[in-house]
């Protein structure tokens, strides 16, 4: 039997892992929930790769870990291309009900889906990825040693909670 609070433990440490290693958080949140259930496929993760960091690493759009747990959502509960046209909401509204759920913890947690937003919560001001001097201070100020893979495990946790609460199994792990 599956003990859920260890579960989403070691979701959360295995998003906050890629993240601290590798970078790129919308792609740490998907590996790691990967790794925690099947049904994420490889092309979802490298589909992925441009939305970190606010999207193309600009900060002024929504947080890439939250991006990732929302395309992990509709991964399960999205749209297909079959379906387009099909006119029972219920069918196409699931991803975005359940990402709702997400966003609206993300916000109570870090204040606003914005990137910048949340650097500004998490490090006390917002970073361009872009420079290389502010790149610098950003690793400096604990951006990928503590400070953005936290945000990472929380959305990965939080999303595993979701797909486990709407019967989605996860997979055992030794």
């Amino acid at each position: 039997m599956l003990d859920k609070d260890k579960f989403l433990e070691d979701v959360y440490q295995s998003a906050y892992d890629y993240e601290g290693h590798y970078g790129f958080c919308s792609q740490a949140v998907l590996a790691a929930l990967n790794d925690y259930f099947d049904g994420i496929d490889d092309e979802i993760i490298k589909a992925s790769h441009a939305l970190a960091g606010g999207g193309a690493l600009k900060g002024d759009g929504s947080c890439g870990a939250l991006l990732g747990g929302m395309a992990a959502i509709s991964s399960y509960f999205g749209r297909s291309r079959e379906e387009f046209g099909e006119s029972d909401s219920q069918l196409w509204m699931g991803s975005s009900i359940l990402s709702n759920k997400l966003r609206e913890r993300f916000i109570d947690e870090f204040g606003s889906v914005i990137c910048n937003k949340v650097q500004e919560e998490k490090l006390g001001r917002s970073y361009d990825l872009w420079d290389k001097n502010d790149y610098k201070a950003f690793e400096e100020a604990g951006g990928h040693e503590d400070k953005c893979p936290d945000v990472t495990g929380k959305v990965a946790s939080w999303t595993a909670e979701i797909l486990l609460d709407e019967g989605i199994e996860g997979k055992e792990r030794h």
